[in-house]
């Protein structure tokens, strides 16, 4: 990255803070940008969903990879609950969607609770694995909420074999005028297809384990048995280990990472497949070179800037995130490692900037929050706004979660110190309700900077990408207008 006019203010810099200038280009085309990341998990896309209990779990983790991208499952839930998640992770199809099922005699009351955990919004009523029919929300409202799903449900149905053809499925599904279509294995419900999905499975490539299925991350705080823990991720199936803790840049964190890269190798040793190690977070070139020097491949770099986090607001600590990234980016380059941006995402641009800064990935967390894919459950407000909640993994809910097999006193103790934010509504966008519609989004728009930077990678945009510094009244220049001033 280059800064216009070789402008180096005295003062750390937000994303709001600066602007990328347009080179000259010769990729005419956004679909000619190739975003593998260069870290070396193996992602098709450089996003990465944040290990918040809110947000990261089975639903959000597969819908994420079959797009391209990894989801990591929190550290604060049973090592039971991970390996359940990861196994159907990687149980599930790398192009199918997951269908949600309801038998034909269960209530419309469980469809209804069910529907709201896919984007697609449609069930498929099965009866000895074999779809009889597909139930929707509009064939739920006008009736008891005790009425039979089996009198409620659609049996005008088209149905696609395993190995359809897709642009064939698209042409079926636009000739039925049908949004949603089961897909079978001779008489059994393999997945389902919906016309967005189609399209996007020729956009996208999922990212997938040398095995040929999704991948899926998992995070190990640093306290406790660390290396056990790490032994048992890796046994359940994770493609990647995530060392989380707020201040990365411990003496516990440099004490817990040797752990878990002995875990990684002995498990490379006995597998011949080495996964990466991530660590953080760190937001200084002295935090990336110890924690690198200790064994990580990949820096988690962003103190503070997270929707949930108070950090900053509590205690003065932490630093904006784009010169964090920046200069941490830097330092992984000379010390052979890699960094993520984590937080402080909120647009497209943002997610275009850390890249242009020198980030392999982005991590995003509360802006996934707000989706059907996310592991909260769907609310509605007193006007009829569909949210989720969410919470920071430093507030006291967070914190409660995390010492649950701890003292009734210790736990009273720990509590009194948060420093995230406990609960907040995510509302859906009713235009973007689904992760999917916020993928399409966001990739959207850091395709179309790569053309206007003239790159076609990961690696030549951070090199090709010219940044300058911007004022206030510059950043809302560029902001669009939704009434008239």
């Amino acid at each position: 990255m280059k800064l216009l006019n070789d402008a180096q203010p005295a003062h750390d810099l937000t994303y709001n803070d600066v602007f990328m200038v347009p080179s000259r280009s010769s990729v005419t085309s956004r679909m000619d940008v190739d975003l593998r990341t260069p870290d070396g998990v193996g992602t098709t896309l450089p996003l990465v969903v944040a290990n918040m209990t809110a947000v990261a779990g089975r639903r959000m983790a597969e819908t994420v990879a079959r797009r391209g991208g990894i989801a990591i499952l929190p550290q604060d839930i049973s090592h039971e609950a991970i390996e359940d998640m990861v196994s159907q992770v990687k149980a599930s199809h790398p192009v199918f969607e997951s269908p949600v099922t309801v038998s034909p005699n269960e209530h419309v009351a469980n469809v209804l609770a069910l529907l709201g955990k896919r984007a697609h919004g449609t069930a498929v009523v099965v009866q000895s694995g074999t779809p009889i029919g597909i139930v929707t929300e509009r064939d739920c409202l006008s009736v008891d909420r005790f009425t039979p799903v089996g009198d409620v449900m659609s049996t005008h149905m088209v149905t696609a074999a395993q190995d359809v053809d897709l642009y064939a499925a698209f042409d079926s599904m636009t000739d039925h005028n049908l949004e949603f279509m089961p897909v079978v294995d001779g008489d059994q419900l393999a997945g389902v297809l919906t016309r967005k999905g189609v399209l996007r499975s020729t956009i996208y490539q999922p990212a997938l384990d040398p095995a040929g299925r999704l991948m899926v991350g998992g995070a190990i705080g640093i306290n406790g048995p660390v290396r056990e823990k790490a032994d048992a991720l890796l046994a359940a199936g994770v493609d990647i280990l995530v060392v989380d803790t707020a201040h990365g840049h411990q003496e516990k964190m440099l004490e817990a990472l040797p752990l878990v890269t002995a875990a990684r190798d002995a498990f490379a040793d006995t597998t011949g497949r080495r996964i990466q190690v991530v660590a953080g977070n760190v937001v200084s070139p002295a935090g990336v070179n110890d924690l690198v020097r200790a064994g990580a491949d990949v820096l988690k770099v962003g103190v503070g800037p997270g929707a949930m986090c108070t950090t900053r607001m509590m205690t003065g600590v932490g630093r904006p995130q784009f010169s964090a990234v920046l200069e941490c980016a830097d330092a992984a380059r000379e010390a052979g490692a890699h960094v993520w941006a984590d937080g402080g995402v909120k647009y497209p641009r943002d997610i275009a900037l850390a890249l242009a800064a020198g980030a392999a990935s982005v991590m995003i967390g509360s802006w996934f929050a707000g989706t059907h894919e996310s592991a909260g459950d769907l609310m509605t407000d007193a006007n009829g706004r569909l949210y989720k909640e969410s919470f920071g993994m430093a507030s006291a809910r967070a914190v409660r979660n995390r010492t649950k097999d701890q003292s009734a006193f210790d736990r009273a103790r720990l509590a009194l110190f948060e420093e995230g934010i406990s609960q907040s509504r995510m509302y859906l966008d009713p235009e973007r309700p689904g992760v999917e519609d916020l993928v399409d989004m966001i990739i959207a728009g850091v395709r179309s900077s790569f053309t206007y930077a003239g790159a076609r990678s990961i690696d030549e945009f951070r090199d090709r990408a010219i940044v300058g510094v911007q004022s206030a009244a510059g950043y809302d220049e560029g902001r669009p207008r939704e009434t008239s001033w």
